[in-house]
């Protein structure tokens, strides 16, 4: 009877080993196809959204959530980068992805200033208006595919079904980039 048991335990073992075998999981954020979307769906959103507090500084920044918490990050600021896109001026909105450091402290991967992003942008191709609550107004009548939705997700912005990296975000300028290149908006008034 012991053996029947031992038999059968090895056998559902083996069958669950196996079904499981051909499932291949993907380490990227980034689906293949060819809108370069994220797959909203099966990789959760790591961003914290909140409020720049006060306490905010040179090398750190201190970020009021959403969710009502005070979080510290540290960041470090160097020639060849910066993880703060757009600036940290008290009271500003903030999308932070983070990770821990070697000493255990929140240390920031990638910044959005939320407040900095909001705004008229243009190009020779392209005149947008990023506006609160996820919405994009197209200026241009006759663009075949506008812009009408945006958000901030795992640290890219997501314009309609487009992901793009924030290379740069300036008082007067935005550099976006994906697998199609970079894309470079200056601010309109």
């Amino acid at each position: 009877m012991k053996n029947l048991f031992r038999m059968s335990a090895l056998a559902m073992s083996i069958l669950l080993v196996a079904s499981c075998g051909n499932n291949t999981k993907k380490n990227n954020n980034v689906s293949d196809d060819a809108s370069d979307s994220i797959v909203a769906d099966a990789i959760p959103d790591t961003t914290v959204y909140g409020v720049v507090g006060e306490a905010s500084s040179m090398h750190s920044l201190q970020l009021i959530t959403d969710a009502g918490d005070t979080i510290s990050y540290l960041f470090d600021v160097d020639d060849d980068s910066n993880p703060v896109q757009g600036g940290i001026l008290a009271g500003d909105r903030m999308a932070v992805i983070s990770k821990k450091n070697v000493d255990g402290e929140d240390e920031i991967v990638k910044a959005i200033n939320l407040t900095s992003l909001i705004g008229r942008w243009t190009s020779i191709d392209k005149n947008f208006e990023i506006l609160e609550g996820g919405v994009v107004k197209s200026n241009v009548k006759a663009e075949k595919h506008p812009w009408v939705s945006w958000k901030i997700f795992n640290g890219h912005l997501i314009l309609n079904a487009d992901t793009f990296d924030v290379d740069n975000l300036g008082a007067d300028s935005l550099y976006l980039e994906n697998k199609e290149g970079v894309f470079v908006y200056k601010r309109a008034k």
